[in-house]
């Protein structure tokens, strides 16, 4: 058989001008321009668009476009891959959990300082990054060193705010839950921000020197928000620990390091680098600088670095603990200073070879702040409209708010009802109250629909809402929502398929063969035949092949059926060779659409 013919490959770089698609795929770029406007987008052939809505557009025209990487080319030293150098790196360990159960005090008895001593009221009151380093003993006895980077934030705000700017900078998450408190609402939020990064948890069930603490009532607490603990038959490790007497501290550390060893962290360990910022800020007699962590390669002063919209030379770099360093590697926290203006937080740092290259990358990026794209799904109601249009959504994530707990819990009841097994609905968050900033970060960094029953949204998040294009989808009524919610999944189910033989007819002779097409006269024999059917292809007892019917014609003219006992012309699409005597089997393929309603009843 002949084989199917391939798409063809192009190679597009991240921000792609109307024009040089239009070369690449080989059309003309009015072509493009008209595709685009069919998506809602309205271009000239001067402006640009993102690779993602070229990449779509390259798909009309049977292409399939490829990622020219141009971040990492020139990040990394490719001019050989084979010499880049991958190594085991340290561990990114963020800690978060409610407000006062402990988070800093564990950190602090882990390091062995008193970094909280530093801190106004005993509350961290900005981004720290600090590494540890901890002794073991093999198995065989011997002594190694093992580092771990630790990142202590003032909440999961920060910690989806970098997230939401695309700096996945964490390997683990550490919930710190008070064992004399459990859990709280801060709690419960924190754990939907470390799902949503998708990274491996351990609790730290803090305070257990407490004559009140009660470690199992705080693990079955956890139970009923998905964290199930190991001994229980789960998959999220707990551990009892005490920042105070440091009882648990020493177990801790191994569980970390042995979830580091499972996810087998590795970073290039040469070339230029590419770090996140974490923190940043104008500190006497430095200027402005920046707390980051390395991600690959090494930093050194003197290097070019780009950052936000500017670029600058590294004067100095200091680690946690205020020296001066020469180099900073993979997993690596450092204060960069040489900055010629704050950098954003959550902002990325490469390191270029030289001034030229910096300026020639800011001027793409430039660029690449005007190009336009297909837009992310944002609302119920544009997840409705995009799965009329076509698009495939197979999972809806959503984060709810509701003014009071019988109404939380009848939705999200619903939303449970709802999953099927070729859909899933995820609540990433479920809370009471307004909708909050931490809400709007936690649904940038992971693509979720914010709902609000019922309650307000202040003006900030409000604010900054409409700055990254997130729609809040605001109800009064309960069954709104509801009805809402199931017009919406309706969309993402798959139609159900239904096959019936309507009629098989028996060639008589073979007219016409070409490429792709075969035009046969023969008798209905079962049944009626009409195009636009399947067509099964049987040769004796065997079946051989499929085939698609064009049209069906009756003395020169064409008709939409044609009864058993007559003869008739039938023009067949596909590849498959037809023979006298071939039975053909005439199959109405119909989609019917799947109802929630339905399913769920």
């Amino acid at each position: 058989m002949p084989q199917e013919e391939k798409n063809q490959t192009v190679l597009l770089p991240e921000v792609v001008s109307i024009k040089m698609l239009a070369t690449q795929l080989g059309v003309a770029p009015v072509e493009i321009i008209k595709k685009l406007m069919e998506s809602g987008i309205l271009v000239n052939i001067n402006e640009s668009v993102d690779f993602d809505t070229a990449a779509i557009i390259a798909s009309e025209f049977q292409f399939d476009a490829i990622k020219s990487d141009e971040e990492e080319s020139r990040t990394e030293e490719k001019d050989d891959k084979s010499k880049i150098k991958k190594k085991v790196r340290p561990p990114v360990v963020t800690i978060m959990g409610h407000v006062d159960h402990g988070k800093t005090k564990l950190l602090d008895a882990i390091r062995e300082t008193n970094i909280i001593g530093t801190e106004s009221g005993g509350i961290t009151q900005h981004i720290g990054a600090y590494q540890t380093k901890v002794k073991f003993e093999e198995e065989n006895g011997k002594k190694s060193q093992r580092a771990i980077t630790f990142l202590d934030t003032p909440g999961h705000e920060a910690f989806s705010q970098m997230r939401a700017q695309g700096a996945n900078i964490t390997d683990i998450v550490i919930i710190v839950v008070a064992a004399d408190e459990g859990v709280k609402p801060q709690t419960l939020e924190a754990i939907s921000h470390a799902k949503a990064a998708k990274v491996p948890i351990i609790v730290a069930i803090n305070k257990i020197d407490k004559p009140d603490s009660d470690i199992d009532r705080v693990k079955r607490q956890l139970t009923e928000h998905m964290l199930v603990p190991e001994e229980w038959g789960g998959k999220t490790p707990m551990i009892g620990v005490s920042a105070k007497t440091k009882e648990g501290i020493d177990k801790l550390l191994e569980l970390i390091v042995l979830t580091a060893d499972v996810e087998e962290l590795e970073a290039r360990s040469d070339g230029n680098a590419k770090a996140v910022v974490v923190e940043s800020k104008i500190q006497s007699g430095k200027g402005a600088v920046a707390t980051s962590i390395i991600q690959e390669g090494i930093l050194k002063p003197g290097d070019v670095i780009i950052y936000d919209d500017d670029f600058a030379k590294v004067r100095f770099l200091e680690d946690w603990k205020g020296q001066r360093i020469k180099q900073a590697l993979p997993s690596d926290p450092v204060m960069i200073a040489g900055f010629k203006k704050i950098p954003k937080t959550g902002g990325i740092i490469f390191a270029l070879k030289d001034e030229k290259t910096a300026k020639a990358r800011l001027e793409e990026r430039r660029k690449k702040d005007t190009v336009k794209g297909i837009g992310a799904v944002r609302s119920l109601a544009d997840v409705s409209k995009s799965t009329k249009e076509g698009e495939k959504i197979t999972e809806l994530k959503i984060i709810l708010r509701a003014d009071v707990k019988g109404s939380l819990d009848a939705i999200t009841d619903a939303l449970e009802k709802f999953s099927q097994s070729d859909i899933k609905v995820t609540a990433v968050s479920s809370a009471l109250g307004a909708i909050t900033e931490s809400d709007i970060n936690l649904a940038i960094a992971s693509g979720a629909i914010v709902v609000a029953f019922r309650v307000p949204i202040p003006a900030n998040v409000l604010k900054l809402s409409e700055a990254n294009d997130i729609k809040i989808s605001r109800y009064e009524i309960i069954y709104e929502l509801i009805d809402d919610i199931s017009a919406a999944l309706e969309g993402l189910l798959e139609p159900e398929i239904i096959e019936t033989t309507i009629g098989k007819l028996e060639v008589i002779k073979v007219f016409f063969k070409s490429k792709g097409k075969t035009i046969v006269g023969g008798k209905v024999i079962e049944g009626k035949i009409t195009p636009g059917t399947k067509v099964l292809v049987y040769r004796g007892e065997e079946k051989i092949g499929e085939l698609k019917t064009e049209l069906v014609q009756i003395g020169g003219e064409r008709v939409n059926v044609v009864e058993k006992g007559n003869e008739c012309g039938v023009s067949c699409l596909g590849e498959l060779k037809l023979k006298a005597k071939d039975i053909l089997e005439f199959v109405l393929v119909e989609e019917k659409i799947r109802s929630i309603k339905k399913i769920t009843q």
